[in-house]
């Protein structure tokens, strides 16, 4: 047979002897046994080390006389302090017979237990532990609220909390627990803007929280308002409501619910919502109503405004889809998708629109082709800044000015110039890039100026380039702008591209390398305009989500 025999020793010296024998005999105690028995050793001397040591027991029989003479709801603790003599907990030592059951705790199995494992919110800030640390410090009783069995339903108790010799006693009564109005719980009621309230069917009484008096805007020495009295309390329009909500708690006894304008002392009204439900005696008969009343004026006006807020804004979105489909309307009406250009002398013209998106961004790209009375050949491409209606009607404005300009035979560098001084004067803020040419068939010549537009593309022998540009900003950005002309000779067989941004631009290319790209496309015999504009319009790759206009004309 083995045996073994260890010394139990705490702060205190020895507090008792370990002896564990062995069946059978051992070859002898390995490390991994020295180990083991060593721990086992430590906690036996711990869990005697727990309870009172028999060098304090007269004392502790002392406490507990006294305190039992006084009240069966006590505690008497015992401090722990760690390395440098902080209290950092507390042990129970002592308990009286009217201790609420802690849960997975007996009575018994309290003792020796540390109070923040039974119940943790002892620890908190403010809490026991902290009161009782400055009550050992000082010697001066003081006084804490405290939920001894931590449950959510558990009356909050006020305890007293005393230093009798080394350790500490802690009593309450039955008469002092603060219960579900608890200052935890008032705390939470102002937080919330919540009132509780309570109405004894027998007595008659009305109990209010401290929170529910604000609520209402009175005194707290105010006598409280009960169910009877409530419909004076509100606006007349939700009386009937508040008679509702009271019938269904006295008469029907069930749990009612009800939103009401409160008018309070000083007038002011507060939007109010209230639950109540009845409460029932040991014999099930309803003795008591109980409920609470919350502020939800803030929420209430934010739900108004919200309502407003998307009333207005469908609104504005209802109105802009109707500007947008005015300005498709009247933009298809001015720049129709079948329309054909003119067919005048030797040249083939060919114009293609292509709507920027899905179409619902309508935007002011334009073109022209007429023939005037002299017989020349107004060609113009155009984009005013911007999309929807200004943008159309902007457009409609500059189309419709330089085709009657046009027709005091000005040059294109002093057509730009006055339709830029209309521009500027009286479109109200329009700006808009522009290329007019006149082509005169007798010479084959286009003369042509431009204000700030893309420059043209001439396709001769199936090779593409840009045409040298003119200096000239953009339509409506200064008054009295001057403009520069440039003559163009073309060759049967030429093509010439004039074109808006949208057919090139890409969010993901520079503008030189997006117009060389066009070149390349461009850089192929010319058979007829319409073929070659669709040849054109299905291979660039935009992606600005922008009109696109193109005009192609073909010397035949």
């Amino acid at each position: 047979m083995a045996r073994a025999v260890l010394p139990l020793t705490t702060d205190g010296g020895c507090a008792g002897v370990l002896e564990i024998r062995w069946a059978t005999r051992l070859p002898g105690f390995t490390p991994a046994v020295r180990s083991e028995l060593t721990a086992l050793a430590q906690v036996c001397a711990r869990t005697l080390d727990a309870r009172p040591g028999s060098a304090d027991d007269d004392r502790l029989l002392d406490a507990a006389a006294v305190l039992t003479g006084l009240s069966d709801a006590f505690l008497l603790l015992s401090p722990v302090r760690d390395a440098t003599g902080r209290v950092v907990d507390l042990r129970i030592d002592l308990l009286g017979r009217d201790v609420p059951r802690v849960t997975g705790y007996s009575a018994r199995s309290l003792l020796g237990q540390r109070l923040s494992h039974v119940s943790p919110q002892t620890a908190l800030p403010g809490g026991p532990l902290d009161v009782s640390a400055e009550v050992l410090a000082t010697g001066r009783p003081a006084e804490a609220e405290w939920s001894i069995a931590g449950a959510a339903d558990e009356p909050v108790h006020r305890v007293r909390i005393a230093r009798i010799f080394d350790r500490l006693a802690f009593t309450w009564d039955d008469g002092e627990r603060i219960g579900a109005s608890g200052a935890l719980l008032e705390q939470v009621q102002r937080l919330g803007r919540i009132g509780a309230w309570q109405q004894d069917l027998v007595s008659g009484r009305v109990m209010w929280s401290e929170p529910t008096f604000a609520l209402f805007g009175l005194p707290p020495a105010a006598p409280a308002i009960g169910l009877d009295e409530l419909p004076g309390h509100v606006a007349p329009q939700d009386r009937a409501t508040v008679r509702r909500f009271r019938e269904q708690l006295l008469r029907l006894h069930r749990p009612a619910f009800a939103t009401f304008r409160l008018v309070r002392a000083d007038e002011s009204v507060r939007q109010i919502r209230a639950f109540a439900e009845p409460v029932t005696d040991a014999s099930g008969t309803v003795a008591a109503i109980r409920g609470a009343y919350q502020d939800v004026s803030d929420r209430y006006h934010s739900e108004v405004a919200l309502a407003a807020t998307q009333d207005r804004l469908a609104d504005t979105e209802q109105r802009a889809e109707d500007q947008e489909r005015l300005a498709l309307h009247v933009q298809q009406a001015i720049l129709p998708p079948a329309d054909q250009p003119v067919s005048a002398a030797d040249l083939d013209i060919a114009v293609r629109y292509r709507p920027a998106g899905d179409g619902q961004l309508v935007g002011g790209d334009w073109y022209d082709a007429i023939v005037l009375p002299n017989k020349k050949v107004l060609l113009a491409v155009g984009d005013i800044a911007g999309h929807g209606l200004d943008a159309v009607t902007g457009m409609v404005a500059l189309r419709n000015g330089l085709r009657g300009l046009a027709i005091t035979g000005a040059g294109p560098a002093e057509l730009l110039g006055m339709l830029n001084n209309v521009a500027y004067h009286l479109t109200g803020g329009t700006f808009a890039t522009a290329i007019c040419g006149l082509y005169d068939p007798s010479e084959r010549s286009l003369r042509w100026a431009r204000a700030g537009h893309l420059p043209p593309v001439l396709v001769r022998d199936g090779e593409a380039g840009l045409l040298p540009l003119p200096a000239g900003f953009l339509l409506g950005l200064a008054p009295d702008a001057v403009y520069e002309e440039a003559t163009t000779t073309l060759q049967l067989g030429d093509a010439l591209l004039l074109f808006t941004d949208g057919l090139v631009e890409r969010r993901d290319l520079p503008l030189d390398e997006a117009l060389q790209e066009l070149i390349r496309l461009a850089g192929r015999p010319v058979g007829d305009a319409e073929t070659f504009s669709d040849h054109l319009l299905g291979g660039t790759s935009a992606n600005t989500n922008d009109d696109t206009c193109l005009v192609t004309i073909h010397l035949r």
